[in-house]
């Protein structure tokens, strides 16, 4: 069914055709086209609400208003309504749609932080509603998801953040490191080894009623349509917990179909700053080749041949040829954090803690003033919720850009089309694509289900 936020997609491209402006909205453009006042306080919804969804937009109370809500649990969005209302004093809209939050003009900026298998439509969607972004990482499901994106950011003038938060917040730690590379305290970097964790299996999980209030079809949105399971024993008082094995909870992470396990959970956090430490933040690797792994179930051509278990990988270890001869590790063993290693020393960091001998040598030989504020590209944010409305402020891309993260976040993805085809893959980073092998390129997209495609 046509919506109001199709018909202001079809005026702004004729407004583009009009005055031949591609790519850039102005500051003095219509209000239609999201937020231009930075002396008025942006109105914001949020999308998904569970875990994710509610850290963000608790983080956003001191620089944005709350007109709206909307998840596919009536539960969930109910009990995120109460917070809301409680924290800012006002009760917000709640809505089962999305699409209803894209047809106000109210709001300003989406919030998104539904199952990544639902990012990329409602971010378009969103976009040529004429709203700005925040997405929750990972950004994509599929790589030509990824270019899709960048090729509507470019094309609506929109201003959108990808919620890999390390970039501003963890005490500065992952900037410290970065700006420890570029003043040569490792020397040339050789090596980085990104620690991830990996994913627990999980037993046979049997199909059990949808809970009350879940819309489950539209949960599953453009996904395949499969019954919702769940370990009937865990399924008590649905309502004030979650089920553990189950579809709709935050285990999307343990299934493909909807996300890319730790790959493109913990990886889209550690990869990102690896990349950007090694100054390959607009390129790619030459090779990606699965070391060791463990899939939880029989995969036969990529596909797994259940349905009712976890799929994504357990253990893993990943070696990714990078660029200047870097070797990239991605391993679910060890410490979660990232080590960097180079000619003249190493450093471990993680959100906790920065330890290794080039730290305790700033005792004595401190990073020059400014050093922080030069990676981060001048002071840095409050927190990364605050650098996404500066940026909406500006008209200029937050730190965590679509095109920064889509380049890392291919590493990911490639990994696990690695693990799942069992064998290297050798990747073009200019035409962004797999080198002569069509079963490993057909990954790098997906079909959306029938009735949930992205309108564009």
């Amino acid at each position: 069914m046509p919506t109001s936020y199709q018909s202001s997609r079809r005026q702004f491209l004729q407004s583009i055709a009009a005055t031949g402006v591609a790519g850039v909205l102005l500051p003095s453009a219509n209000r239609a086209f999201g937020y231009q006042s930075p002396n008025d306080r942006p109105v914001f919804a949020t999308i998904g609400l569970r875990n994710q969804g509610w850290t963000i937009t608790s983080k956003s109370f001191k620089f944005a208003d709350f007109a709206a809500l909307a998840d596919v649990d009536a539960n969930v969005l109910g009990e995120n309504v109460a917070k809301v209302e409680k924290s800012q004093g006002k009760k917000p809209d709640s809505y089962n749609d999305y699409r209803k939050v894209l047809d106000r003009e109210d709001i300003d900026a989406v919030m998104i932080a539904t199952p990544d298998h639902w990012h990329t439509k409602i971010a378009v969607e969103a976009m040529y509603a004429g709203k700005d972004v925040y997405c929750e990482k990972p950004l994509t499901l599929t790589i030509d998801e990824g270019k899709l994106i960048e090729k509507v950011v470019k094309e609506t003038g929109r201003v959108f953040q990808v919620g890999t938060m390390q970039r501003t917040e963890s005490d500065q730690r992952f900037l410290q490191a970065i700006a420890l590379i570029r003043a040569g305290r490792i020397g040339t970097v050789q090596k980085v080894t990104c620690g991830i964790n990996g994913m627990e299996a999980s037993p046979v999980i049997p199909v059990v009623s949808v809970p009350e209030g879940l819309d489950w079809d539209f949960w599953l949105g453009p996904a395949p349509k499969v019954p919702y399971r769940a370990l009937p024993e865990l399924r008590e008082g649905y309502g004030g917990g979650v089920p553990l094995f189950s579809n709709c909870h935050y285990s999307f992470r343990n299934w493909h179909e909807y996300s890319g396990g730790k790959l493109t959970d913990w990886g889209a956090h550690h990869v990102d700053i690896a990349c950007w430490a090694l100054g390959a933040s607009d390129t790619g690797p030459s090779k990606v080749a699965p070391v060791e792994y463990t899939l939880p179930v029989e995969y036969k051509d990529g596909h797994p041949t259940v349905d009712d278990q976890y799929n994504a990988a357990t253990k893993f270890t990943i070696r990714v040829d990078m660029p200047n001869n870097v070797e990239m590790i991605i391993t679910s063993e060890g410490d979660n954090g990232i080590l960097f290693e180079g000619t003249e020393g190493r450093f471990f960091v993680n959100r906790g803690k920065i330890v290794g001998k080039p730290i305790e040598d700033l005792v004595d030989n401190p990073l020059p003033d400014g050093a922080i504020e030069e990676v981060y590209g001048g002071k840095v944010s409050e927190n990364h919720t605050a650098n996404f409305i500066e940026g909406m402020n500006s008209r200029k891309q937050p730190i965590s850009d679509v095109w920064t993260h889509n380049r890392m976040l291919e590493i990911c993805h490639l990994s696990n089309i690695a693990m799942r085809l069992g064998r290297e893959l050798q990747w073009d980073p200019n035409k962004r694509e797999i080198v002569s092998d069509a079963q490993a390129n057909s990954f790098l997209a997906r079909e959306y289900r029938k009735g949930f495609e992205i309108n564009m």
